[in-house]
Formats: C-alpha cells, structure tokens, sequence
C-alpha cells in the first residue's frame, strides 16, 4: 500500500506534508504534488499534515477520485516532477482553491 495525493491539491500545492516524509517521496509539479509509490513506506505521517486532506491510503481514496492512483505513479516518474523535500509557500491564489471540487481540468502536467 503507497499513499495518494488526489485533487484537493490541484491549485493549491501546500507543501506542509514534504517535511514530515522520511523518505523523500513527494514530487513536484507546477500545481500539484504527488506520491512515488514505489518510494513511499506507508509510515501514513503526510496524511495529517495537509490542511485540504488532499492525502489517501490507496486503498482508501474514493472512488471518484481512483484514477489519482495511476496518476501519482505517472507524474512521479515523469522526470520534470522533481523530488521536494523542504516546505514552501502555498500557491498564492491556493485558499481560492481549497475548497473547490471538480477541478482536474486545472491540473499543470508541467
């Protein structure tokens, strides 16, 4: 089992939840942070850190939200989604979207 970030994160990008990793298995794009889940080790310490609840056990993420698990996989392999490990500023316009849903067709692949 990996953890998944899933859409809550799309725009907002709060990176609270990278410094608690003890393995380093965040990757960052231009508006969205994902999971490798071939590096995560389940240890769960990122879900309480993200002020939008955007993080899900993978057995755990809706179902709406499922296709977030092939996603976090694809975007974290992708060699312009680098490693983060040191928190940053949120995205400015990011409490204009934490509360929206729907809002794949927001995310930067970068």
């Amino acid at each position: 089992m990996a953890y998944v970030v899933t859409e809550a994160c799309i725009r907002c990008k709060y990176t609270d939840c990278v410094t608690v990793c003890p393995v380093d298995c965040f990757h960052e794009g231009p508006n969205f942070l994902v999971i490798d889940p071939d590096e995560c080790i389940d240890c769960m310490l990122c879900v309480p850190e993200c002020p939008v609840d955007a993080i899900y056990a993978d057995d755990d993420v809706p179902a709406d939200q499922r296709h977030f698990i092939a996603l976090n996989a694809e975007l974290a392999a992708n060699p312009k989604w680098k490693p983060i490990t040191l928190q940053k500023p949120p995205l400015p316009d990011a409490a204009q979207w934490a509360q929206v849903r729907d809002k794949f067709d927001q995310l930067d692949r970068g």
